[in-house]
């Protein structure tokens, strides 16, 4: 496999699919030092279908190399589709290391980045023991709002059916109790969202954390969080 052509080659796709209505559309949804191309889901995962096609045989560290050189080329779209393609080669996704699984959140700068980081590749290496619990403790101690979000978000996997979990109070609760203060108001929607789906399995344990901490938690997240756990929806 030519890494370097085939990163090109999947940027060039992605390209091909510009949408200005939908670059316009998001450029303050997810304002970003990332290009954004302005390509819609279907067509983003269209390439990278095709992609984890052709990987599939690949080497471990080729795959690794291949998506670090496709997040390398700047672009927001470029970056999910790597974290997409690594995701699915379980052979690449079991080698990870914690230094590699950092390189690959290098440059997240927005909330679309950190989720898909957070739930595509660090929230399973945490669950599955690849990154420890001190590595998501010092991430919540980042000064980088976005490392603060991807430690909190990346407690979603241990919790959310769909991404694997099957349930995890004690570092869930052990993440979110570092970010109670935090001043940043992407770091409070991750703090809302990972007591929501922490609610789904353990709801005693999120009415203990809000009553615990209901003078420092920001309004949001309280709000959202007891919507949930009384009418099981976040908004209405």
């Amino acid at each position: 496999m030519n890494i370097e052509a085939l990163a090109d080659e999947v940027i060039q796709r992605l390209r091909n699919f510009t949408n200005r209505e939908r670059q316009d559309a998001t450029q303050n949804y997810f304002p970003s030092k990332q290009q954004n191309l302005g390509v819609y889901a279907a067509d983003l995962r269209g390439v990278v279908r095709d992609i984890k096609k052709r990987i599939n045989g690949e080497s471990s560290a080729d795959v690794l190399k291949l998506a670090l050189a496709i997040i390398a080329r700047n672009t927001l779209e470029g970056r999910q589709a790597a974290y997409e393609i690594l995701e699915s080669h379980k052979t690449a996704v079991a080698a990870l290391r914690a230094r590699d699984i950092e390189a690959l959140g290098e440059g997240i700068d927005n909330w679309a980045s950190v989720d898909g980081f957070a739930c595509g590749i660090s929230g399973k290496a945490w669950r599955e023991g690849r990154l420890k619990d001190a590595d998501i403790k010092r991430w919540a101690r980042s000064k980088d709002p976005w490392w603060r979000r991807a430690a909190v978000v990346s407690t979603v996997p241990l919790n959310l059916q769909s991404r694997g979990g099957t349930g995890d109070t004690p570092r869930t609760t052990m993440v979110c109790q570092l970010v109670v203060g935090d001043d940043h108001v992407m770091v409070h929607k991750a703090l809302s969202w990972a007591l929501r789906e922490l609610s789904r399995r353990d709801a005693k344990a999120v009415r203990a954390f809000l009553k615990k901490h209901d003078a420092e938690l920001p309004a949001l997240v309280k709000r959202e969080v007891l919507r949930k756990l009384t009418t099981g929806k976040k908004n209405g």
